[in-house]
């Protein structure tokens, strides 16, 4: 135990700095609690000099284990013991895990005592992180084209959360993007993650906000209508290629429970007599939703507007309402439908079109740079260069095929415009 402390770069009380990003490495914060299991191989954690003589002692082998808690005066104890320091960091070294919390993952590991429990984070590669997100995020057996874009996104993502200021960059759950470590790793991502490696979208020189939704139903939203932030390469446009199990869905909802919902958007009108789409954004989603009853009207804007659709049970909130008791909401999609839509980049992908393409669709205006290091807050990156110019071939070259799923509009009420779910969107 104590040649382990002791081996261990102890951070703190001045002797060393926060282990910042450097190179290409990513801090994730993969378990917090009041005790946090560990458990790292002997060989990268024990210093293994002999005596005075110069002597090397012969290489160990096995592993440690401990159960890390909050130790006396702020800083941690190894089974019980204390370690004399608030933080602990083993370096990640090429090939080598950890195990945490029963997960393994690839690199390194910091240990710290904050807010009053323990916080372990795995420090790797950002590649090798990637391992174990891509396949989390999209099926591996999917198209190799839209795994890269999975892929770029990914390390968009990632690589826009890097602060050296910090001890940690990101999460390992849905908050930032699901990492499960080792376990989530497969044949088909690993080929998307080495294809693209430090391939990053860009925009105005930093990290673009890559986000993305399951599926699109067949228009992308854009960035304004959804958040209120204009981004330039977030917009609402056609997608025919998003198709998917969720790309169309029908569901009922008894008027009693439409109220009970709507009251807890403050909404009390009485025994409610009808619930109606009062206006919808560019891309179809609801912004307006008028509600009646005995004792008087209102209606919900905006972002409540969406959340009360979503309330209802709405996969996305590109929905039409009809009938009465039950209210029958019809929509489209899955997520909130900005950026990429992954079946719309599987859709892409078995059409022909290679990841630029499909990236330069759903980003339309950003670029694809490189990452160089991760020593400045969201990264350093190269210069970027416009997709059409990096793709192999020109984005108006492959024009999209109809998606037979879209070809018909969403049952519409009375006051509410039909979806426009067809058209080839222009590149």
């Amino acid at each position: 135990m104590r040649s382990f402390i002791v081996s261990l770069a102890v951070l703190g009380t001045g002797m060393l700095a926060w282990p910042t990003a450097a190179a290409t490495n990513i801090r994730v914060l993969v378990a917090s609690g009041s005790a946090v299991s560990v458990r790292v191989p002997i060989a990268a954690s024990v210093a293994q000099s002999g005596p005075a003589t110069g002597l090397t002692a012969p290489p160990l082998s096995g592993s440690y284990s401990w159960t890390v808690t909050p130790g006396a005066s702020g800083g941690l104890s190894l089974n019980g013991q204390e370690a004399g320091s608030d933080t602990l960091y083993l370096p990640p070294v090429p090939g080598s895990t950890v195990e945490i919390a029963g997960r393994t993952y690839r690199g390194g590991l910091l240990l710290k005592a904050a807010k009053g429990g323990v916080s372990a984070v795995n420090v790797l590669d950002l590649e090798d992180y990637l391992r174990g997100v891509v396949p989390a995020e999209m099926p591996s057996g999917w198209p190799l084209e839209a795994l890269k874009s999975q892929a770029v996104v990914a390390r968009t993502y990632a690589a826009a959360r890097i602060n050296p200021g910090s001890y940690y960059d990101l999460c390992a759950t849905d908050s930032c993007q699901v990492y499960g470590g080792v376990a989530r790793e497969a044949t088909g991502s690993d080929a998307a993650i080495a294809a693209t490696r430090a391939q990053v979208v860009s925009y105005a020189g930093a990290a673009a906000k890559t986000y993305f939704s399951s599926d699109s139903g067949g228009f992308t939203a854009s960035s304004l209508e959804t958040w209120g932030q204009d981004v330039p390469y977030l917009v609402a446009r056609p997608d025919p290629a998003s198709q998917g199990p969720n790309s169309r869905w029908t569901f009922n909802v008894p008027l009693r429970q439409v109220a009970d919902i709507a009251a807890r958007y403050g909404v009390r009108v009485g025994a409610l007599r009808s619930v109606t789409i009062v206006g919808v954004s560019a891309s179809g989603r609801v912004t307006g939703v008028a509600l009646n009853g005995a004792s008087g009207s209102r209606t919900l804007q905006g972002a409540d507007a969406g959340g009360f659709v979503r309330s209802l049970g709405a996969k996305s909130s590109r929905v039409n309402f009809s009938g009465s008791d039950p209210l029958v909401v019809s929509g489209a999609g899955s997520g909130h439908g900005v950026g990429l839509s992954q079946y719309g980049a599987s859709g892409l992908a078995r059409q022909g079109w290679n990841y630029l393409q499909i990236m330069g669709f759903y980003y339309g205006g950003a670029s694809i740079s490189s990452i160089l290091g991760a020593d400045v807050p969201g990264g350093r990156l190269t210069t970027g260069v416009a997709f059409a110019q990096a793709a192999a071939v020109p984005l108006a070259a492959e024009p999209l095929r109809p998606n037979p799923l879209l070809t018909s509009p969403l049952p519409t009420s009375p006051l509410l415009t039909p979806l426009a779910l067809t058209g080839t969107p222009g590149l």
